[in-house]
């Protein structure tokens, strides 16, 4: 029975979360570049939701969709069920509260003035009341000025309160631009890289704040570098890659996922020679092997035909060699009959003599 109620109650706990931010379809074209594509994400009451991916993946610019600064190409933008305006100050009065990659302070006012800043969509003073300064914009200044100590005690930063901002660490900077964002009551506030350019303990700080604005109910959807603080803080995360969502959900899952590993650290080179490889290498191979058994050919058949007038040479030659004994056996045969005529006619007078 335990078991079971307690298995009712998990069930029933997401259940009865309410979702507070609920992007559809968000695209972002500038011109021919489409920096985000067909987006879907959700954040719930009470949940911490990171959006992660590498450089250039279009985070920020998904932020400025959400929050006004852009108004999307194509899809919608709801908070808690209201399809929110394309302004940035409506979207702020809607219950959206932001910071900024870089710091956007107002150097030359003190920390409490900071604040003060973020409350003006809380106040109901118009220009008259601050011109006459009556009775209720006064009473309005002071609901103001407490609400916003009340933060800057909550960030640290209350004995600090008429210090000039540019005057502050760099750490503490980040936590007054927070407390700035939470001065306008928000149900959600988006932190684009608050921990960039921390040290490991304001590091550490920071995740602890996060914790506490979570505790007090205010949804938080961040943006981090940091994979062990961004993994360590988020009940979800997803995980934007050139644009679109490549994977969304808890951070065993997304650290895990092999296309995640990929897209930051680079897809492994396959030392592994691919199986078409070696029949395109063997074509050639063969082809060089026509052309060479066709070389050889042409180089055998070249030497028969050099052959052929070296024999042909001799027999020209020989025929004449072969005559020219002929003719002399002639001219011998001719001479001998000739040579005894001659003695014949000698040896007739001597007998002739004799006789």
């Amino acid at each position: 029975m335990t078991t079971t109620t307690t298995k009712a109650d998990a069930t029933a706990e997401p259940a009865a979360r309410e979702t507070v931010l609920d992007a559809r379809g968000v695209t972002m074209r500038f011109g021919g570049l489409t920096a985000v594509r067909d987006v879907n994400l959700t954040v719930n009451s009470g949940e911490i939701v990171g959006l992660i991916g590498p450089n250039g993946a279009g985070k920020t610019t998904f932020f400025n969709c959400l929050t006004g600064l852009y108004v999307p190409t194509e899809g919608e933008v709801r908070y808690k069920g209201q399809v929110l305006p394309p302004k940035s100050f409506k979207v702020t009065a809607a219950g959206i509260a932001r910071t900024f990659q870089n710091i956007r302070l107002f150097n030359n006012m003190t920390v409490l003035e900071n604040v003060l800043v973020g409350r003006h969509t809380r106040t109901k003073e118009g220009l008259w009341s601050a011109l006459l300064r009556g009775p209720g914009f006064k009473r309005a200044e002071a609901a103001s000025e407490k609400r916003a100590m009340e933060l800057l005690e909550f960030i640290g930063l209350a004995d600090k309160a008429q210090h000039l901002a540019k005057n502050l660490p760099y750490g503490e900077q980040r936590k007054l631009e927070i407390a700035r964002a939470l001065a306008s009551d928000p149900g959600l506030i988006l932190l684009d890289e608050p921990t960039a350019g921390m040290n490991p303990q304001e590091t550490r700080a920071a995740e602890e704040l996060i914790f506490a604005i979570r505790d007090m109910g205010i949804a938080v959807l961040v943006i981090e570098h940091d994979m062990r603080f961004i993994f360590n803080l988020c009940d979800r995360v997803a995980v934007l890659v050139q644009g679109q969502k490549l994977i969304e959900g808890d951070s065993q899952t997304v650290q895990s996922d092999e296309r995640v590993i990929a897209a930051y650290l680079g897809e492994p080179i396959d030392e592994t020679p691919k199986a078409a490889a070696p029949a395109e290498d063997a074509a050639p191979a063969a082809g060089d092997t026509t052309e060479d058994a066709a070389e050889t050919e042409a180089d055998a058949d070249a030497p028969a035909e050099d052959e052929a007038p070296a024999d042909d040479a001799p027999a020209e030659e020989g025929t004449p060699a072969d005559d020219a004994p002929a003719e002399d056996a002639s001219d011998a045969d001719d001479d001998t009959p000739a040579d005894a005529a001659d003695a014949a006619k000698d040896a007739a007078p001597g007998k002739e003599n004799d006789a």
